[in-house]
């Protein structure tokens, strides 16, 4: 059923099996050391039904989806999809979005000039690329 819904690509990109989404819930589950019936207590499920997504029977709905991303610390796009890298849902502190935040605040000269180091520094990573790929 759920390559009915396309919850999963059927291979990874080196042509491998993909893991169904029932076996990609229970590696996480068991990551995490839940049992199925704490999963199912923090989802608002009964055992049965995680049971029942594990073992391929069911298909999470996108509502309980969200729920199991959000329990597990898991994106959902590496929940359904082989080969996305594992990311967390929520990071425990987003430093760089913290900062861009604060930069909102800055007058307008100094962000002028923070945009300019900004550029200096794209520039000058660019430029030693291309570099690299010369020699």
């Amino acid at each position: 059923m759920a390559a009915q819904w396309g919850w999963h690509i059927d291979q990874d990109q080196e042509g491998q099996a993909a893991m169904p989404l029932g076996e990609r819930i229970r590696q996480l589950r068991k990551e995490a050391g839940l049992s199925q019936a704490e999963l199912a207590e923090k989802i608002g499920a009964d055992p049965g039904r995680v049971s029942r997504y594990e073992a391929g029977r069911i298909t999470p709905s996108a509502e309980a989806l969200v729920r199991l991303a959000e329990t597990l610390n898991i994106s959902i796009d590496h929940l359904l999809i082989d080969g996305i890298p594992r990311r967390p849902l929520h990071a425990a502190q987003d430093a760089l979005g913290d900062h861009l935040a604060a930069v909102a605040e800055l007058p307008a000269d100094d962000l002028a000039a923070l945009l300019n180091i900004i550029d200096g520094l794209v520039a000058k990573n660019r430029l030693k690329a291309l570099a690299g790929g010369l020699g």
